[in-house]
C-alpha cells in the first residue's frame, strides 16, 4: 500500500512484543528444569549390609544411576553433594539445606535416624544415608512432576477461553474480510486509501489486528504464575482449577492428630482397668500376667504396632524401647482402619489354657468395649476409662488381650503457631473453621481450647469424617477445604471441595486423592494458599477485563479510520503486554482485602522515597523562626 516504514515498524513492534511477553512468561513460570538440572544424575551405593558401623576412612562404594537405587540399600553423601533421593541418616551428621525444595531459608541439623528429602543439598560433614523411598517417590521427583503436571491441567475458565478463542478468531478474520470487501459498497471507502480516506483493506487489517484475542490468551497466565510462586515455597496443586475452588470455599476443616498437633505422641502412662486380678486394689497381681499387667500390656502392644505408621502405633514402639519385656510374637494380623488391629499371639499366657494361642485387639475405648457382648461390661469399660485415676485430658487407647482391658494414656502437643494460623482464617479469610476427629470428647476439647477452634466433632470413624464433610458442603454451598496428615483421611480428603495434606507424612493414598501437598509438613502454609487462591482469581478476572477493553477501544476507532497501524498495533501488544503484567504480580504476597492491598502500597512508596515520607527534624530547623 505504499507504507513501507509503517510495515517495517509494524514487524518491529510485533517482535519486540512477542519477546516481552515470552519474558514475562517465563518468569512467571517455576522453573523445574533448574531442579532436573541440580540433580545428580549417579549415587554411591556402599558395599554393605548396613548392620553395623562403618570407618569413612575405609569406605567402598560405586558410582550407580540414581534411577537403580534399591529401598533399603545405603548411600554416600559428601559435602557440597545432593542427596540423590529420600532417606534417613544412618551415619554421621551434616547441616543441609531445603530452600530451594521448600522456601524453608533455615539450614537443618541432620543426625543418625532423621529423615532427609531428596534434593536436599549437604553443605558440610559427611553422611551415609539409608534410601527409604525410590526415585519415582521421592520429593524431588514429586515436585518436579506435580508442578508440570499442574501448569498443564487447565482450570475452568482457562478452557473455555481456549475454546472461545478458536471461535472467536474466525469471526474477527470474516469480519476483517466484511469490512475490507463491503466497506467501499457500503461507506464509499477506497480501496487503498488516498490523501482524504484511509482505504478499507487499512481499515479491515487494522480491525484483525486490534481484535485478535493475544490478550485473552494470555489472561489465564496468572494461574500458573501462581502455581510457581507456591511450588517455590513448598506448596504443590494438582492444577489451576484447585485455585478456583479455594477461592469459592466458605469452611475449612482440620484432622487434629498429627494436624492441628505434632502427631508425636508420648506414653504417660499404662493402666489396668478391666478383667485384671487385683485392678480394683490398685495392685498388679503376678498370677494374672507375666511379669506384671503394664509390661505385657506394653510388649503385646508393640507387637501388634510393629512397622505401623500411626502416630499411637510409634509411641508404643518409641515407649517400649530399652525395656526389658516378655517375648511376644504375632501368628496373624489385621488392621481394621479408623477402629484399631486385631491380632493372633503366641506367647501370652491364657488363663483357661497356657498351649491355647491369644486373641489380642487394640484400639479405641469405643472399640474396644463394643467387643464385649454383654452390655454391663462394655459399659464397666467406658466407665473405667473415664473415671481413670490419670484424667480424661490425655489421649486414650485401649488393648484386650483374653479378657484383659489396660489403658494407654498418651500425650500430644499443639503445633506452634497454629492458633495464629486459625486467627487469621477465621478474621480473615472469614472461614467456618471445624475440628474433625476420632479421639474422645475431653482430648478433642483440650486441644480445640488451644488452638482456639470453637466447632469440635469428635469419636468420628472413617465414615464419619466422610458423611460429616459431605454434610458441611452442602449445607455451606461454597464448599468445604479438608487439611489432614494422610492417616485415616483418605475418603474425607476425596470428598471435600478440596484436599491438602502434609506430605512428609501421608500415605500413598492420600496424596493421590489429595489437591494440595504441604511440603513443610506443617499447616502454616494453608493460609498463604488460600490467600494466594483468592489473589489468583481476582487477577484473572482483572485480566481478562483489561483484554476485553483494550480490544474494544482499538478496534472500534481503527474501523473509523481515527487510527493508523501503528498505534492500532501498539495499543492491541501494549494492551497484551499489560495483562502480562498484571499476571505476574501474582508472584507478589498474597493479601486478603484492598485495605491490606492499599496499605502495602504505601507502606513499598515510603520505603521507596523515605525523603519525602520520613524526613528528619533537623531538616526544617534551618528555616524555623523563633515564636
Amino acid at each position: 500500500m505504499g507504507n513501507a516504514l509503517e510495515g517495517g515498524l509494524l514487524l518491529a513492534m510485533f517482535n519486540l512484543a512477542h519477546i516481552a511477553e515470552e519474558y514475562f512468561t517465563s518468569k512467571s513460570m517455576f522453573d523445574v528444569r533448574e531442579l532436573k538440572e541440580n540433580h545428580p544424575e549417579f549415587a554411591l551405593l556402599l558395599e554393605t549390609s548396613g548392620e553395623e558401623s562403618v570407618q569413612f576412612s575405609n569406605l567402598s562404594y560405586t558410582k550407580v544411576p540414581v534411577h537403580d537405587l534399591d529401598v533399603g540399600s545405603h548411600i554416600l553423601v559428601r559435602a557440597g553433594e545432593a542427596v540423590p533421593v529420600d532417606g534417613e541418616v544412618y551415619q554421621g551428621s551434616s547441616t543441609v539445606t531445603i530452600e530451594h525444595l521448600t522456601g524453608e531459608t533455615k539450614p537443618l541439623e541432620r543426625t543418625v535416624g532423621d529423615a532427609i528429602p531428596g534434593g536436599a543439598r549437604n553443605l558440610e560433614g559427611m553422611m551415609i544415608v539409608k534410601v527409604t523411598k525410590s526415585w519415582e517417590d521421592s520429593t524431588l521427583n514429586r515436585i518436579v512432576q506435580l508442578t508440570e503436571e499442574g501448569q498443564l491441567n487447565k482450570p475452568k475458565l482457562q478452557r473455555w477461553l481456549d475454546e472461545f478463542g478458536e471461535y472467536y478468531s474466525r469471526v474477527v478474520v470474516a469480519l476483517s474480510l466484511v469490512v475490507a470487501l463491503l466497506g467501499p459498497l457500503l461507506f464509499k471507502w477506497p480501496f487503498f486509501g488516498n490523501s482524504v480516506c484511509r482505504g478499507s483493506i487499512y481499515r479491515g487489517l487494522g480491525l484483525m489486528v486490534a481484535a485478535s484475542p493475544c490478550a485473552l490468551a494470555v489472561a489465564p497466565l496468572a494461574y500458573a504464575t501462581a502455581i510457581s510462586s507456591l511450588a517455590s515455597k513448598g506448596i504443590l496443586l494438582k492444577g489451576g482449577h484447585v485455585l478456583d475452588a479455594l477461592s469459592s470455599c466458605q469452611s475449612i476443616a482440620f484432622d487434629k492428630t498429627g494436624t492441628l498437633t505434632t502427631g508425636k505422641l508420648m506414653c504417660k502412662a499404662i493402666e489396668p482397668i478391666h478383667g485384671h486380678l487385683g485392678v480394683k486394689s490398685g495392685r498388679s497381681n503376678p498370677s494374672c500376667c507375666t511379669p506384671n499387667c503394664e509390661s505385657e500390656a506394653l510388649a503385646v502392644a508393640a507387637a501388634m504396632e510393629k512397622g505401623t505408621t500411626h502416630p499411637i502405633g510409634r509411641a508404643v514402639l518409641d515407649h517400649s524401647v530399652g525395656k526389658e519385656l516378655p517375648v511376644v510374637a504375632v501368628e496373624s494380623f489385621e488392621c481394621l482402619p479408623g477402629r484399631g488391629v486385631v491380632a493372633t499371639l503366641s506367647g501370652v499366657k491364657v488363663r483357661e489354657n497356657e498351649n491355647e494361642l491369644s486373641e489380642a485387639s487394640i484400639g479405641s475405648v469405643d472399640y474396644i468395649s463394643s467387643l464385649y457382648r454383654s452390655n454391663g461390661e462394655s459399659e464397666q469399660i467406658r466407665a473405667a476409662a473415664k473415671s481413670s485415676a490419670y484424667g480424661p485430658e490425655f489421649v486414650q487407647a485401649a488393648l484386650s488381650v483374653d479378657k484383659k482391658v489396660t489403658l494407654f494414656h498418651f500425650e500430644d502437643e499443639p503445633r506452634s503457631g497454629v492458633c495464629e494460623v486459625i486467627s487469621t482464617l477465621r478474621e480473615k479469610a472469614k472461614l467456618r473453621i471445624m475440628m474433625l476427629t476420632g479421639d474422645h470428647e475431653s482430648s478433642a476439647q483440650r486441644v480445640a481450647k488451644a488452638v482456639c477452634i470453637e466447632e469440635v466433632h469428635f469419636s468420628l470413624k472413617p465414615e464419619d469424617k466422610l458423611n460429616k464433610v459431605k454434610a458441611v458442603s452442602r449445607e455451606g454451598g461454597g464448599g468445604l477445604i479438608m487439611v489432614g496428615d494422610g492417616i485415616n483421611d483418605a475418603p474425607a480428603l476425596a470428598a471435600a471441595t478440596v484436599g491438602m495434606v502434609l506430605a512428609q507424612r501421608a500415605s500413598a493414598t492420600a496424596v493421590a486423592v489429595a489437591d494440595v501437598l504441604l511440603l513443610q509438613d506443617n499447616i502454616c502454609g494453608v493460609p498463604f494458599c488460600i490467600a494466594k487462591a483468592r489473589q489468583t482469581t481476582s487477577l484473572v478476572k482483572q485480566s481478562v477485563a483489561l483484554a476485553l477493553t483494550c480490544i474494544v477501544f482499538a478496534a472500534l476507532p481503527s474501523v473509523l479510520g481515527f487510527l493508523p497501524l501503528w498505534l492500532t498495533v501498539l495499543l492491541h501488544e501494549g494492551g497484551t503486554l499489560l495483562v502480562c503484567l498484571n499476571s505476574i504480580r501474582a508472584l507478589n504476597t498474597p493479601t486478603w482485602s484492598l485495605v491490606d492491598d492499599i496499605r502495602k502500597l504505601v507502606d513499598s512508596l515510603r520505603n521507596y522515597f523515605p525523603s519525602k515520607f520520613n524526613s528528619s527534624p533537623s531538616s526544617y530547623t534551618a528555616n524555623t523562626a523563633p515564636l
